[in-house]
């Protein structure tokens, strides 16, 4: 299999950008994107040209570093599938593929396809975490978590923080992330002690971060990788407003209301 590629260059988040066209040697249908970039750089390389600048890591599907927009579409063709786990039998032979890298205020380009996405690792710092006491393995298990519950906690979980949300939402907004993020914790017993404090300060921090409204279109839901349910964002949105109405307790107690 033979591609043309029109890839986005840009040496700096300060500096013009623009598609450039390469041409792919043959390639084995069986290699993944990912792949196919490396044996494209090899060739760059050759001739003594800068490489495609590209985030990877796992190439398991698992970590989330793939963030690429392929033909418009984040992460590829397919639904459920990030892009290190799809392969170029998915396109054919001698078609011309579109390669950019995921375009958001929050998201500032590096280099090339490279984004900075450090704004979700701030709103992970910000309560994406148990910090009480939850004692050891033999204690958390035997605290009893109902089969439905523990699965839906499970399914949050998955969320591999990729930002493929972001991208495809016209908005920009990053509420499938911090929903999966808030919810994968609020579900379960260790999570309850927190679990106002966690989703105020998640949800202030992705405002504060810059990244868009919620407007339900679908959009993140549909590029998923991990095929995350919006059904997160919903029970997000019903802690939140509890979180609202309950107040910060701390500040209750400082005004000798608490």
């Amino acid at each position: 299999m033979i591609f043309r590629l029109k890839v986005w260059r840009q040496k700096s988040a300060g500096s013009p950008g623009s598609f450039q066209i390469y041409e792919t040697p043959e390639l084995n249908p069986n290699i993944s994107f990912l792949e196919m970039l490396d044996v494209v750089n090899e060739e760059l390389t050759m001739k003594g040209q800068d490489p495609v600048a590209f985030d990877h890591d796992c190439r398991e599907g698992i970590c989330g570093a793939c963030s690429l927009v392929i033909d418009g579409k984040p992460h590829g063709p397919h639904r459920g599938v990030a892009t290190c786990q799809t392969y170029m039998r998915s396109f054919r032979s001698g078609a011309e593929i579109r390669v950019e890298p995921f375009r958001a205020r929050a998201f500032p380009l590096v280099k090339d396809l490279v984004v900075d996405r450090k704004a979700f690792d701030r709103i992970m710092q910000a309560g994406g975490f148990i910090s009480i006491r939850t004692g050891g393995a033999p204690d958390a298990n035997a605290i009893p978590v109902p089969k439905e519950v523990a699965d839906l906690a499970m399914d949050a979980a998955q969320c591999i923080g990729c930002g493929a949300c972001v991208a495809a939402c016209k908005n920009a907004s990053a509420m499938l992330f911090v929903s999966a993020k808030v919810s994968q914790l609020n579900l379960l017993p260790q999570g309850q002690p927190e679990k106002h404090r966690r989703v105020r300060a998640m949800v202030e921090q992705m405002e504060t971060e810059g990244f868009g409204s919620c407007t339900v279109t679908g959009s993140c839901e549909a590029v998923c990788p991990k095929e995350i349910s919006l059904d997160f964002i919903a029970k997000m949105n019903r802690d939140y407003a509890v979180a609202l109405l309950k107040g910060d307790p701390k500040k209750g107690k400082a005004a000798g209301t608490g």
